[in-house]
């Protein structure tokens, strides 16, 4: 792996689910979710499941791409993989907790698969509570399996598709372009305009807020 100094860049490849191949599971499905620190908006998630046969070229963490770039990905993934998008709600984020929450977009989004997946790579630390699948987590995920990034950029694409649909429901708040994250224009829009039903009551710049009104 070599490289001046050890640097070197990595690029996702498939050899997590060689490796799942290896162990007689044929349908390997990659999971990720965005949308963990808006104050705004649902939590998304994307299970694909790639055609060996035709994976896209380019394939990377959805964070490492341009705008242009996720979306030429995005439409080769529609094209030639099972694809599958779910969300978890504002309430249920508050219900359960940010985590629990992605977690249970993660297997809704699983469910949704067109045929049931053998096998999940799961992005991050841990796995969803209850899953009834064969599954693996790996850290960083999105930069290592190809399944999984192609899922980072499906969850990233729809996540941005509902918040700009929201954004015209809610002028003001430049979800547009941040996406829902407390960026400072968004925080002085919360202390202008004050918290919509899509805000996180529960995270703290606006429990803040709310507080300060109270």
């Amino acid at each position: 792996m070599g490289g001046c100094l050890g640097f070197h860049v990595t690029m996702p490849d498939y050899s997590f689910e060689t490796e799942a191949r290896a162990s007689r599971y044929i349908r390997i499905a990659g999971v990720d979710e965005v949308g963990r620190g808006p104050l705004a908006g649902p939590v998304t998630a994307a299970a694909v499941v790639l055609d060996p046969a035709a994976i896209p070229d380019g394939l990377d963490d959805s964070k490492k791409l341009t705008a242009k770039e996720r979306l030429r990905l995005y439409k080769l993934i529609e094209a030639s993989a099972d694809v599958s998008i779910a969300h978890a709600s504002v309430q249920e984020i508050e219900d359960l907790n940010i985590l629990r929450a992605s977690h249970l977009a993660m297997k809704r989004a699983l469910a949704g698969l067109r045929i049931p997946p053998d096998f999940a790579l799961i992005d991050g630390n841990m796995v969803p509570r209850d899953l009834d699948l064969p599954c693996r987590s790996i850290i960083k995920g999105d930069s290592y399996s190809v399944s999984i990034a192609a899922a980072s950029i499906t969850a990233k694409i729809c996540r941005d598709c509902v918040m700009m649909s929201l954004a015209q429901q809610h002028p003001g708040y430049g979800w547009e372009t941040n996406m829902g994250y407390g960026s400072k224009s968004h925080i002085s829009a919360l202390q202008n305009l004050g918290v919509t039903p899509h805000h996180r009551r529960l995270f703290k710049p606006v429990h803040n807020i709310l507080y300060q009104d109270k």
